[in-house]
């Protein structure tokens, strides 16, 4: 094999590697922020069960505790969930490009039904009523 091959397939080796690690790194971010989202899910029904609203609550921020008012503490975790769910979200939809450019390099057909959504509520209660009659 001449010089010039090998470093083309060493080249084309090297970006599907990249592009394959990206997708890996992807996953292992959604992960890691869904564990998150559960604890705070975990958070969210542990105050929950809490008896008064008026009390404060014991919230770990980095290494320290600091007693927080229990309101406060279910926005805070609320707030987080949110923005928990907008970074899940949008890294699902990266994910879902980085894999049909990862299959695009190799040569793979594009995955048939990867790119599919849920209905929106809206949609669905739209669906529901027209069954209904």
């Amino acid at each position: 094999m001449e010089p010039a091959a090998s470093q083309r397939v060493l080249q084309y080796l090297t970006e599907v590697e990249e592009a394959a690690e990206d997708v890996l790194t992807t996953k292992q971010q959604i992960i890691d922020l869904d564990l998150k989202r559960n604890q705070n899910r975990e958070a969210l029904s542990a105050l929950k069960h809490e008896v008064s609203d008026s009390e404060k609550v014991k919230v770990c921020f980095g290494n320290m505790f600091i007693k927080f008012p229990k309101s406060k503490t279910r926005e805070m975790i609320q707030r987080d969930q949110e923005q928990l769910d907008k970074e899940i979200s949008d890294l699902r939809k990266a994910l879902k490009a980085k894999v049909n450019s990862l299959n695009e390099m190799q040569g793979n057909p594009e995955l048939r039904g990867y790119s599919l959504s849920p209905l929106s509520a809206q949609e669905l209660k739209a669906i529901n009523s027209l069954l209904k009659r």
